[in-house]
């Protein structure tokens, strides 16, 4: 994504794209279901961690590792096989995210820097740092032309300094954009999907549209599928205003998803169903 030009608020004007304020509204409404539902008042907290459970299990599957949420549930050892050691990182990037709020308000690339490192984990001297020219990066699911390190670096900082800079635009479109930009530069050599979806969550919990943490977009980019994702990440990397369309009412819509998951969660608790 260009931050240059004649707007000042380049994210505000994206909210203005046709179809774009139909997606925020209707994600409002979903997240405002959550919240108001009577359980939630009780026991927010097993929402939340329910919630993030199931959206890194959603993470996970974008990135080759669909595993069934009790699998998920059950497993305690997530170093045995490279699905195995997918599904752990999402966890622990879940985990994380609502930790990192203040840092991510002050220098995001630290954050960024912090979730490939929790991601990675082991993966020597290029964990927690963006890649240089020539070294390998392993996104199978993101075949978009590679940028240089020189581009990486410059598009990092220039999102850095909208975020720092806040603004008008929604949360929904801010937390879209973070996603799509850092999947469409890949800045790390491996993980970079989980990092974008991770980011997407802290913007979206940091914003005050989920504080709670309880509307997992992770879990609606998973039900949409690979090929719808990867679809509206194309809309997203051609930069014309229909393509960040697409792609800002996609994560409008895996967000809406990740509501009404929580949602059936709520309503199965009442019927002590769950």
């Amino acid at each position: 994504m260009s931050t240059t030009g004649a707007t000042a608020d380049p994210l505000a004007a994206l909210g203005t794209l046709p179809g774009v304020a139909g997606s925020v509204e209707s994600v409002r409404k979903a997240v405002d279901r959550v919240y108001g539902h009577r359980i939630m008042r009780r026991r927010s907290n097993e929402i939340t961690s329910e919630a993030g459970l199931r959206g890194a299990r959603g993470s996970a599957a974008l990135s080759g590792a669909d595993w069934a949420l009790e699998e998920v549930r059950r497993r305690t050892d997530f170093s045995t096989d490279d699905e195995a050691q997918t599904v752990g990182a999402a966890l622990r990037l879940t985990a994380e995210a609502g930790q990192l709020l203040s840092i991510w308000r002050q220098s995001p690339l630290r954050v960024l820097a912090r979730l490939h490192l929790l991601a990675a984990a082991d993966q020597g001297d290029s964990v927690g740092r963006p890649r240089q020219d020539g070294e390998p990066v392993d996104e199978p699911l993101v075949e978009l032309p590679l940028p240089d390190a020189s581009e990486v670096a410059g598009r990092l900082e220039g999102l850095s300094r909208l975020i720092i800079a806040g603004g008008s635009a929604p949360a929904l479109v801010t937390a879209a954009v973070v996603h799509g930009e850092l999947l469409a530069l890949r800045p790390f050599g491996s993980h970079n999907g989980l990092v974008a979806r991770a980011a997407e969550r802290i913007v979206l919990i940091g914003s005050g549209l989920d504080p709670k943490s309880v509307c997992p977009a992770e879990v609606g980019h998973g039900e949409l599928g690979r090929a719808a994702y990867v679809a509206a990440l194309d809309g997203y990397a051609s930069g014309t205003p229909d393509g960040m369309a697409a792609w800002i009412t996609h994560c409008g819509k895996a967000t809406e998803l990740g509501a009404r998951e929580s949602t059936a969660v709520c309503e199965a608790l009442q019927r002590g169903a769950a």
